[in-house]
């Protein structure tokens, strides 16, 4: 008599395959992705070489795919619309400076020397992996305002 099992992908009932014992998916093509989908992710959690190497092979696709998300972008508008929909609903949601302006230092006196963040004006407040910390020195002070 034949054993059965619950699939863990849809919690149907199945009969598990003699040569694969600890079958725990039934082998309909939707549960059969779910399966190698829960492979992957559970890879990618808990082995750091696979998942350096699956983040090297993305660096390589988008590298010689680099016009993808902007032909994409141009060929599904709801898509692009809803981007751009969930983007203001963000930028609504940021209870501290807006995404860009032209004038964002506000200093109450002249630039002094020290360290300071720099990131492109275009990223500005929304990601911080690309700025740089650079060194400003004054090489004079501004001139004194006429009496």
């Amino acid at each position: 008599m034949k054993s059965t099992r619950l699939c863990l992908a849809c919690g149907n009932a199945f009969a598990p395959l003699p040569h694969v014992p600890q079958q725990r998916y039934c082998s309909s093509k939707t549960c059969q992705r779910a399966r190698r989908r829960d492979w992957q992710n559970n890879r990618l959690r808990i082995d750091s070489d696979y998942r350096d190497n699956q983040a090297r092979a993305q660096a390589r696709w988008r590298t010689g795919h680099s016009s993808y998300w902007r032909e994409y972008r141009v060929a599904h508008p709801a898509y692009r619309e809803r981007n751009r929909n969930m983007q203001r609903v963000r930028n609504t949601r940021r209870s501290f400076k807006p995404i860009a302006k032209m004038d964002v230092i506000r200093l109450p006196g002249p630039l002094s020397s020290g360290f300071y963040v720099l990131s492109h004006a275009d990223d500005a407040s929304v990601a911080k992996m690309n700025a740089w910390t650079v060194h400003i020195a004054v090489l004079s002070a501004p001139a004194a305002p006429p009496i």
